[in-house]
């Protein structure tokens, strides 16, 4: 899979433009603020329906537009194509097509573009809070197994429902026993989800960690589900109704999940360098596009910013070998072009982009 064409209209400071990209790496390159960032940004809006920058729309929004719309042209496999459309406004109004109908969840969308995000932020993966660990690893369940979303959303709403009567204790004995239950039948589908994912994922991480660098014999993954792993869900829920009451929310469940990595018996996060951090993101985003290259017809699209400032030439180049094996569609910015343009092989298409002041270009010949 791979996105063909993009045209973008009212994305922050770049110049309305029609792109057609390389199916394989596409490299941006110019000075810092010249729009790079933006181009990638604005492929992550068409994906997903948001900006990886900012939670507020507005804030991706040209300052002279009410909005900003693009549209894509994504190759699949068996020379199928597909059509992509979004409009999103400052009023907050979002209009999503694929294939000229109209589409009311971003997940339909997310399935039509899979893409993972290599930035400055990554090491927050390791080092931030566990939402953001269990939003990637969602993301892999949710491109992997059909069943997972309707298990999902099963879970949402008996969370929610538990939660009111927490709250506002408006259900009798039997009630909140049913709904408990459903809040365990429901958890325990998620759960069983997410255990053969990282069951699959844990080993295709480990091999392609190894060759990234030597952390691969003292990093441990593992998963916790969050609740007790000696006890079923249910008995913790039922153990823990006053303290949950007190509180006003379940305090244990799937919503809790986390995946924990762990060197020689610490947080990873607590002991590895910086470099060290972005080099096992990178490992673990790679080992999710080998699962969805596994069970989809296409590959994902990787979004990498600013990869010269985030690795040494050695681990550069490592990363690149990684992305060139997937044999899919990579997006990299870079302020020169020089440090990349040897990473790959002379029979990968390799495409390449000038961004100055908003305006894109594409490069032709070698001495461009």
């Amino acid at each position: 899979m791979s996105l063909q064409r993009l045209d973008v209209t009212g994305v922050r400071n770049l110049h309305p433009v029609t792109l057609h990209f390389s199916p394989r790496i596409n490299i941006l390159y110019g000075d810092n603020g010249s729009g790079k960032t933006s181009l990638l940004e604005a492929v992550h809006m068409l994906g997903l329906a948001r900006s990886f920058r900012s939670s507020r729309i507005q804030s991706a929004i040209n300052h002279d537009a009410e909005g900003c719309v693009l549209f894509g042209q994504v190759q699949l496999a068996a020379q199928e194509q597909r059509a992509i459309g979004i409009s999103r406004q400052r009023s907050g109004d979002t209009t999503i097509r694929i294939n000229g109908q109209n589409v009311r969840s971003a997940a339909e969308l997310a399935d039509c573009v899979p893409l993972q995000l290599i930035n400055p932020d990554s090491f927050r993966l390791l080092e931030g809070s566990p939402k953001l660990r269990r939003q990637f690893l969602d993301w892999g369940v949710f491109h992997v197994e059909r069943r997972f979303l309707s298990a999902w959303h099963r879970v949402q709403q008996a969370l929610r429902q538990r939660n009111s009567w927490l709250r506002h204790g408006r259900l009798d004995a039997v009630s909140q026993a049913a709904w408990n239950r459903e809040v365990e039948l429901a958890s325990n589908e998620l759960d069983d989800y997410r255990r053969a994912y990282i069951a699959k994922l844990k080993p295709v991480f480990e091999r392609t960690l190894s060759q990234l660098c030597t952390l691969d014999d003292e990093l441990q993954l593992s998963y916790y589900r969050g609740w007790d792993k000696d006890r079923s869900l249910g008995e913790v829920l039922d153990a823990s109704v006053e303290r949950d009451r007190l509180v006003g929310y379940t305090q244990a469940g799937p919503q809790r999940a986390d995946l924990r990595l762990r060197s020689k018996g610490h947080n990873a996060a607590d002991v590895l360098s910086r470099g060290q951090q972005k080099l096992v993101v990178c490992a673990l985003r790679i080992a999710q596009g080998h699962l969805v290259s596994e069970v989809k017809h296409g590959q994902c699209i990787y979004l990498v910013d600013d990869l010269p400032s985030e690795l040494d030439g050695p681990h550069r180049q490592s990363l690149c070998r990684l992305l060139e094996q997937l044999d899919c569609q990579v997006f990299i910015t870079c302020v020169d072009r020089k440090p990349l343009s040897e990473c790959w092989q002379s029979t990968t298409p390799v495409s390449m982009f000038h961004v100055e002041h908003g305006r894109i270009v594409q490069m032709h010949g070698p001495s461009e």
